[in-house]
């Protein structure tokens, strides 16, 4: 699922006649990033969720097979959008991916998929560490413990990359809602990992971004 229907009020006058994911980074939108190391796993399928200037999406998604989940006359938000999203993606766990970051490294689709654990985990983040987090301004969002459960605060930031369980999605009441819903039960219940992904990766999401994504991903070293 690749989480594309945002308003990208950070990015301000860039997104007034497109929406965010089709910003360019290097020449190419930000989604024909996160759409590359997408297909590079070969997924059963791949959908996205598009609410604002979905014109252009559709133009570059739909000959690529990507499967779309409009969201419409409101934005539900990740929680709501990747509810409406299910009869699109099948039963099961569910990648999701942010389309506003850039990655510098190993795909962190492949190492999640490697790591998932189903019999200990309802959700795996990829969490970037604060030092290898480029553009990040703030503190982190998570901490881990030695077997890599999570909790709110520390220096690990989730870099929009996740695989979890959607059964929780049908027991929410609300319409629109985000997915930190899901994720605060399931820490609750010691069932709310990540794991560190071992290169760098960009924010993308302010205008300041797209610069620093292209020095990135011209950089020799990992």
């Amino acid at each position: 699922m690749l989480f594309a229907a945002g308003f990208g009020t950070r990015m301000r006058e860039l997104t007034l006649d497109k929406p965010k994911p089709m910003i360019e980074v290097s020449g190419r939108p930000l989604i024909a990033h996160a759409l590359e190391l997408a297909q590079t796993i070969r997924p059963a399928r791949i959908v996205a969720n598009l609410h604002y200037k979905p014109e252009p999406l559709k133009a570059l998604l739909e000959p690529e097979k990507v499967l779309i989940s409009l969201e419409t006359p409101e934005i539900l938000d990740t929680g709501g959008g990747l509810r409406q999203a299910l009869p699109l993606l099948g039963d099961g766990p569910v990648f999701t991916m942010n389309t506003d970051a850039i990655w510098k490294g190993p795909n962190p689709l492949k190492l999640a998929q490697d790591a998932w654990d189903p019999d200990r985990m309802d959700a795996l983040l990829v969490c970037v560490p604060l030092e290898h987090a480029v553009g990040r301004t703030g503190g982190g969002d998570f901490a881990a413990d030695a077997e890599g459960r999570i909790n709110r605060g520390g220096n690990l930031v989730f870099g929009g990359v996740q695989i979890i369980k959607t059964d929780g999605l049908h027991q929410v009441d609300e319409q629109v809602f985000s997915l930190n819903l899901l994720w605060n039960q399931m820490a609750a219940r010691g069932r709310l990992f990540a794991m560190e992904y071992p290169g760098r990766w960009c924010d993308v999401g302010h205008p300041e971004g797209i610069t620093l994504a292209e020095d990135l991903i011209a950089a020799d070293d990992v």
